[in-house]
């Protein structure tokens, strides 16, 4: 058993560090070398070594943070690429929890691409080969009845926030199976490293019903079930199991973050749930909050009103449906009507336009099909429709041509123009290709981190990243740090409006819709915030009696990285009943 007792002062710091706490543990000897939440390495202080009976154990040298970090940055620069910098951060994460934060912390632009997309996704189709450890829950769907039980083998009683995948639909990769557990693993990581969640408060779920991908059912590397995807009824009871079993182990207010579901599962599931269980899907409403942050800001750009705008989609999934919900309820808060906002969204998926009177249009593509001649071809659809502004998110490289970016130009003072699909070999087009053609009129996001790109007259400019990152760890901040039982589009809406608003001149004037990642811990600070401000004005937060300082209480909640001071369960009484009786002899 473990318990920390944190120093009163250690509310009242700041975001990025807190006095040290003092951690009592029972652990001894190797258990407590071997457990990454108490592991400090060559930090352990010669007093903790003999306590807990690590003395010997350790090389006799005493280490500080900052000398660990080096160390760690030292070894990292000699990876030869970034598959190899992702298993040895993965490694580093498994031995010392503390020292992976902070070095992810002292450079989230660096650390970002590795963890995260893009490096990740090739890490889940190398999954089996380069497994060390397991991390999180493995829930199969021959478990059924059983699920209860599974959650109680994990060691952590105080979870707030539980990302899960089905693994069916891994960025823009497909179906992986069991290896899309990378994708939890890295999305909870950042929860620490960019919202400040706790670890220890994180749980990563991997439910594995299977898999349809015949390359992996061949895999002699493969971890996961070693047969078709079990679809149907059977999942659907695995799914309503897992949702109860969660929220009666860890209350109705613990977060569940659905991830990387194909669209058949991913729509109904999130209809299914949102209204019975505190839960959002980071694919429909994180990537809509991220990408209508992006367009508040182009209009800064273009002095316009989200309601001016012609929006045409490259895909008509997920991400799709989920910024088009989300910019049709930015222009009704702008007063246009429903119909009207609808008819401004176009959309492009593998065949063609959506239109009325096409055939096997699902629910959500009707409610976005419009009374049009049908076409097939992108660069038509361009020409025809002559939108302000386009958005890949078909995972589809390369879509946006050089004729369909000369054409937003020609058409457009300030093309809009978003590849925002992952990783970045799945870009529908690279920032260099968008500043170039539009002679640096356009106005560029991408899901992927692009360089700067330097025109030919001087002029420099930064891609923005609509990265997911800027939402769900603050959201799932915000969330846990008031007791939010569900989880509303409107929270999406006001995220992004905060997320725009950060967004300076300065960086307008360099091409960045978004702030700057060196600072995406204050910016998820700063939306905690204003997700608790709604979340009460709105009578949603359970946390009762309300904090009157949401900052300061906000801030109280905050992982640090700096190392607990771990010390045994002692203690002395009064002096007097400590007396030794004596008698002469």
């Amino acid at each position: 058993m473990e318990r920390a007792l944190v120093p009163p002062q250690a509310a009242d710091t700041g975001m990025e560090h807190r006095k040290t706490s003092v951690y009592y543990t029972d652990k001894r000897g190797y258990d407590v070398t071997r457990y990454p939440h108490l592991n400090k390495g060559m930090a352990f202080s010669l007093e903790e070594r003999l306590q807990l009976g690590i003395h010997g154990l350790l090389p006799p040298c005493f280490l500080s943070q900052d000398v660990q970090l080096l160390q760690v940055l030292k070894n990292y620069d000699m990876k030869r690429d970034d598959l190899d910098r992702y298993v040895f951060l993965m490694g580093l994460q498994d031995r010392n929890e503390k020292l992976f934060y902070r070095v992810l912390m002292s450079d989230i632009e660096r650390f970002m691409p590795i963890v995260y997309t893009p490096t990740v996704g090739l890490a889940c189709q190398q999954y089996g080969l380069t497994f060390r450890r397991p991390r999180g829950l493995f829930i199969t769907i021959h478990d059924r009845g059983h699920i209860a039980t599974l959650l109680q083998n994990w060691p952590e009683k105080d979870i707030k926030a539980v990302c899960v995948t089905d693994g069916e639909r891994i960025l823009g990769l497909g179906d992986l199976g069991c290896y899309g557990m990378g994708i939890p693993v890295g999305k909870l990581a950042l929860y620490t490293a960019c919202g400040g969640v706790p670890p220890q408060q994180c749980l990563p779920v991997m439910l594995d019903v299977g898999t349809d991908n015949e390359e992996l059912l061949k895999d002699p590397f493969y971890i996961g079930l070693r047969h078709k995807r079990v679809r149907g009824q059977a999942y659907d009871d695995l799914l309503d199991e897992f949702m109860k079993a969660v929220s009666d182990r860890y209350g109705m207010d613990c977060l569940i973050q659905f991830e990387d579901f194909a669209n058949v599962n991913a729509f109904r599931l999130l209809r299914k749930y949102r209204n019975k269980y505190c839960t959002f899907n980071d694919d429909i409403q994180g990537t809509a909050a991220v990408a209508v942050a992006g367009l508040l800001a182009a209009l800064r750009i273009t002095k316009s009103k989200m309601c001016d705008h012609t929006i045409l989609f490259q895909g008509a999934g997920e991400a799709a449906m989920g910024i088009a919900e989300l910019i049709t309820m930015a222009m009704e808060k702008e007063g246009l009507a429903k119909e009207q906002c609808l008819a401004k969204i176009w959309m492009v998926d593998s065949k063609g336009l959506i239109v009325k009177g096409r055939d096997q249009l699902t629910h959500e593509k009707q409610r976005f099909a419009h009374e049009h001649p049908q076409m097939k071809n992108l660069e038509e659809v361009v020409q025809d429709l002559k939108p302000t502004a386009i958005i890949g998110v078909a995972a589809i490289a390369g879509a946006f041509t050089e004729q369909v970016i000369r054409d937003m130009a020609s058409f457009n003072k300030w093309p809009i123009v978003f590849a925002l699909s992952n990783p970045t070999s799945k870009a529908e087009c690279t920032a260099e290709q968008c500043y170039t053609l539009t002679e640096g009129r356009g106005i560029f996001a991408s899901g992927s981190p692009f360089d700067p790109v330097t025109l030919h007259d001087g002029r420099k400019f930064f891609p923005g990243q609509g990265n997911n990152a800027y939402i769900f760890p603050a959201v799932g901040l915000g969330i846990t740090a008031c007791a939010i039982r569900h989880v509303t589009d409107e929270i999406f809406l006001t995220t992004a409006e905060v997320i725009a608003e950060l967004v300076t001149e300065k960086d307008l004037a360099e091409g960045r819709l978004y702030p700057p990642l060196t600072s995406i811990r204050d910016v998820s600070l700063k939306l905690a915030v204003k997700i608790m401000e709604y979340a009460y004005e709105h009578n949603m937060a359970a946390l009762r009696p309300e904090p009157v300082d949401k900052e300061a209480y906000v801030r109280s909640l905050i992982y640090s990285t700096d190392y607990d001071e771990l010390a045994v369960d002692s203690y002395r009484w009064p002096g007097d009943t400590m007396t030794f009786q004596s008698c002469k002899l």
